[in-house]
C-alpha cells in the first residue's frame, strides 16, 4: 500500500448509474475537483484543503478520507460498499454483447 493509499476504499455515486471508486489522495483530489462549482460548499472546501494537507504532509491520510467521506455523505452520493463491489463484479463478468 502505497502512502497516499485510503485504508479502505470509498464508493461514490457520479451520475444516477455510474459509481466511481476512490481508493487514494489522487482519487479524492481529481473528483472533488471535477464537482460542479455551483455545487461547491464548505464542506467541499474543507475536504479539498484536507486532502492537500495529507498529500503536502501537515495531515494524515486518514483525515482527508474521512473529510473525503463526510463530504460524500453529505451531498448524498455515498455508496454502499457491499453493493457497490457486486455492480462491479457483475459488470466484470459480463460478456460486453447485447
Amino acid at each position: 500500500m502505497n502512502s497516499e493509499a485510503f485504508s479502505s476504499t470509498l464508493f461514490v455515486k457520479r451520475a444516477a448509474c455510474i459509481v466511481q471508486e476512490i481508493a487514494s489522495l489522487a482519487d479524492a483530489v481529481d473528483f472533488l475537483n471535477e464537482w460542479p462549482e455551483d455545487r461547491r460548499d464548505l464542506i467541499h472546501e474543507a475536504a479539498l484543503r484536507a486532502c492537500y494537507d495529507a498529500y503536502d504532509g501537515r495531515k494524515p491520510v486518514s483525515a482527508a478520507r474521512n473529510a473525503f467521506f463526510g463530504f460524500a455523505k453529505r451531498v448524498a452520493i455515498l455508496e454502499d460498499a457491499t453493493s457497490a463491489m457486486q455492480w462491479l463484479a457483475a459488470c466484470k463478468s459480463g460478456t460486453g454483447k447485447v
